[in-house]
């Protein structure tokens, strides 16, 4: 378990409870949300850290380097510009979009203008336990 669901209450009285037994908050999580959607929002990606490690390929990398530099305006600029086969990048960028890290803008057309929409990725690996954590950040809107 990453995160657990509760109310203001159940939190209150879970803290309560580690401010007397410390050693009790070593078998819980350390996220909290009032709901699935809540965390699912803020965690942004269901992607599992060895899924994220593989995706982040220093050829992945220089990819949305490519995309955050050059703002491509569809899947098939990108891929000019990647010197890549269109159809293996559009699978890299889907996988890239579940995982929260790439959008798409509505171009003209059908077009679709890929987007780099995460700014960090972080993995926090529990090497002993199945605690490990991915979590995306995205930029603030200002």
């Amino acid at each position: 378990m990453t995160y657990k669901t509760g109310s203001i209450g159940e939190f209150m009285k879970w803290t309560k409870r580690i401010v007397t037994e410390p050693g009790a908050a070593g078998t819980m999580p350390k996220r909290w949300f009032d709901s699935d959607e809540t965390a699912a929002r803020v965690l942004g990606t269901t992607t599992s850290p060895e899924a994220m490690v593989k995706l982040l390929s220093e050829e992945n990398l220089s990819l949305l380097h490519l995309m955050a530099t050059k703002r491509p305006g569809s899947v098939r600029e990108l891929a000019i510009l990647a010197r890549r086969k269109e159809s293996n990048l559009s699978r890299t960028l889907r996988k890239l979009q579940d995982a929260g890290i790439v959008s798409f803008e509505k171009g003209p057309g059908r077009t679709r203008a890929p987007r780099l929409v995460a700014r960090r990725v972080t993995l926090d690996l529990d090497l002993i336990g199945s605690n490990s954590v991915v979590s995306v950040e995205r930029p603030r809107a200002r």
